[in-house]
């Protein structure tokens, strides 16, 4: 039986393309659309018709009875629209960064309150997951640690979702904070931003999909961990896995690591 999806944040680049990629899996089906620009309609890839696309996240729901809706929008907008979801049953994967714990606290009770499984994910890249997933071995054994992350122009979050996630799930596996090398002078906003002990620098330029590098120090030696998204493609993959382990989950999931055998 197939999967109705519907897409929140459809006239983003992201939502586009995942628009597109729900389009091209057999057991999915794209029903409807979301976003503050819409105005009624969108088209499908290679002329397979339109679906309704509206302002209205409400109503879209209402209208086409998704299973699954795909969030790619804004922090500001994700509260409001998990519990316009909720309300209605939906089930939701969301790609959004910027959340804060207590949001992420919010999403976890509405999820139980609701009965519905709902997947939360800084990144959904398989191989960025896997990067993190190295960095938390490496963390055991290095005391210095700083990311670099480099971003699209038109990224609004700054350090990144995922290289906040980074540095707490490598402090996490830690047990404590990162040390801070020794430095002659202090108080320089050029060392970046620091989560857990890791100065954290952000890029943004254009031309840019998304990059991140971790470097681990110690005597005498450096380590790198490094993943680059060459285009928005790489994420398909993991939101269609997503779409497709949610329906059987109940409650908050945080991070795809937890859906792959890592």
């Amino acid at each position: 039986m197939s999967i109705r999806v519907a897409v929140h944040g459809a006239s983003g680049k992201m939502g586009q393309m995942v628009a597109a990629a729900i389009c091209c899996e057999p057991d999915m089906t794209l029903v409807g659309g979301a976003d503050v620009n819409a105005t009624g309609l969108m088209n499908l890839p290679e002329g397979r018709g339109q679906v309704p696309c509206g302002a209205d996240l409400a109503k879209i729901l209402s209208e086409t009875r998704p299973q699954v809706l795909v969030d790619f929008s804004t922090a500001r907008a994700v509260l409001p629209m998990m519990h316009t979801a909720a309300s209605h049953g939906v089930f939701v994967v969301s790609g959004t960064t910027g959340l804060t714990a207590a949001d992420l606290k919010q999403i976890e009770d509405i999820a139980a309150g609701n009965h519905i499984g709902i997947m939360v994910a800084s990144n959904f890249a398989i191989g960025a997951v896997v990067m993190m997933h190295l960095a938390k071995i490496a963390a055991k054994y290095f005391d210095y640690a700083e990311i670099i992350e480099e971003h699209h122009n038109t990224k609004l979050d700054a350090p990144s979702g995922t290289a906040l996630t980074t540095a707490r799930m490598m402090a996490e596996a830690r047990g404590k904070a990162f040390n801070e090398p020794a430095q002659k002078e202090t108080g320089q906003p050029s060392r970046g931003q620091k989560v857990e002990g890791i100065a954290i620098h952000s890029v943004r330029l254009p031309g840019i999909v998304a990059r991140q590098e971790i470097l681990l120090g110690a005597l005498g030696q450096t380590l790198s961990i490094k993943h680059d998204a060459i285009s928005r493609e790489c994420y398909m993959p993991g939101v269609m896995l997503a779409i497709r382990q949610v329906l059987q989950t109940k409650g908050l999931v945080v991070g795809l690591d937890n859906l792959l055998d890592l």
